[in-house]
């Protein structure tokens, strides 16, 4: 499975760069190294959450409500493995988004570019779910109720609430089908419907999330950001014209000499 995954990718890579009549323009190289680069911060982002640690007794025993900020508190005991069971509906929808371009003959003939600048959208935004999600320690709304197992409320993968990965992935799976809309068809009358069905169906996920028990209202906002932002600005970055933007992943270990290590994305600008 694997193998077939990386043939259809550089089938992808190669054929964007013959595309015809396309608002973007990719680099086989470039677009190349900015998958292998994010696909590897996505496997160190999951190496975290993988060692995320449980919580002790004493750790569990001391959570309180009180002490979650007030915009979330609303928020904590809540449970629901239906509204669980159904956001996976629209969580597999938007990773199917490419999908939706097909019937347009405009986009059907870039399909593997448009396929290409997908990828990067959704290991751009895996990279800033894996990361905060791994090294950022906050219990799910479920922890706080005293109903479930002890075992549930205390395990590790229970202690990453922040952010929302289920929202990032809607929010930037769907508001990249709305830019890559705009961008072939900037004069269509549907425009402000499309995207408004992309904050719909990225809203609709946040309130499953939360009412699931998932997660909070401030990690589905912080999600929605960075999904946005994602599927707004891969796409932007490789519109023609913009060739002296880019946007890659990076990572620094002991800078400096101080033991300190950084991962993330760097932006540049050539003047």
């Amino acid at each position: 499975m694997r193998k077939i995954i990386l043939s259809l990718l550089c089938l992808s890579l190669v054929f964007s760069t013959y595309a015809q009549d396309s608002p973007y323009k990719t680099n086989t190289w470039k677009d190349g190294a900015y998958i292998a680069g994010a696909v590897g911060l996505n496997v160190l982002g999951f190496t975290f959450i993988q060692n995320k640690e449980s919580l002790t007794e004493s750790e569990l025993n001391a959570l309180n409500k009180n002490d979650v900020w007030g915009i979330d508190r609303w928020a904590a005991g809540n449970y629901s493995e239906d509204a669980d069971a159904v956001s996976y509906i629209p969580f597999y929808a938007a990773l199917g988004m490419p999908l939706a371009f097909l019937p347009s003959e405009a986009e059907r003939k870039n399909f593997g570019q448009i396929s290409v600048l997908f990828v990067e959208t959704m290991a751009t935004t895996g990279v800033f779910y894996t990361m905060t999600a791994g090294l950022i320690d906050k219990s799910r709304p479920l922890v706080y109720n005293k109903d479930l197992p002890t075992s549930e409320r205390a395990e590790g993968g229970a202690q990453r609430s922040f952010i929302a990965g289920h929202t990032a992935v809607a929010s930037a799976g769907t508001f990249f089908a709305a830019k890559v809309f705009n961008d072939f068809h900037p004069d269509s009358k549907a425009i402000p419907y499309v995207w408004g069905g992309a904050t719909g169906i990225s809203a609709l996920m946040g309130y499953l999330r939360i009412k699931a028990g998932k997660h909070f209202l401030t990690d589905n906002i912080a999600g929605f950001v960075v999904g946005a932002a994602s599927g707004i600005l891969i796409p932007e970055l490789h519109k023609k014209g913009k060739e002296n933007i880019d946007l890659y992943p990076t990572a620094n270990f002991n800078v400096n000499g101080t033991g300190i290590n950084t991962k993330g994305l760097a932006l540049t600008y050539k003047f």
